[in-house]
């Protein structure tokens, strides 16, 4: 796993972990990044130090826990939304959507979207959030 720091072309920074750098350019190239701020898409790597961690390796047997107050929320609301909405998985515009127009009733969801899907959703007024983590469901 990798993080990087992002900024999207409205100037917004954050941050999001990818499997590889590969799997990042390839996000990237097929127009699959969106800002966690505003949805917006034009997302690029920011200028940032390197991480260099002291923790334990991961072979020594213990578990990697979250250690900070930022990392422990986050924790929290992953746990939270997992046990509290549905999955939709790539489904999610189309699922949100349906919700707002009435054609299936409101329900909590979670799921992947385009950058394009969610600025979508948005200028149509459908109220939505980026989750500042990836899924932990497996996607095949």
């Amino acid at each position: 796993m990798i993080q990087y720091k992002l900024k999207c072309a409205d100037g917004h920074d954050f941050e999001s972990w990818f499997q590889s750098a590969a799997a990042f350019d390839a996000l990237q190239k097929a127009g699959h990044l969106a800002c966690a701020v505003c949805g917006g898409d034009g997302v690029s790597k920011a200028l940032m130090a390197p991480n260099v961690s002291t923790a334990e390796r991961p072979d020594s047997g213990q578990l990697s826990r979250p250690s900070g107050e930022r990392e422990r929320a986050l924790s929290e609301l992953r746990r939270h939304i997992e046990e509290n909405a549905d999955y939709v998985g790539p489904r999610f515009a189309m699922e949100a959507r349906s919700m707002y127009l009435g054609a299936t009733p409101e329900r909590a969801i979670y799921g992947e979207a385009t950058g394009k899907e969610a600025k979508a959703l948005i200028e149509e007024g459908i109220p939505v959030a980026p989750l500042p983590f990836l899924s932990s469901r497996k996607t095949n």
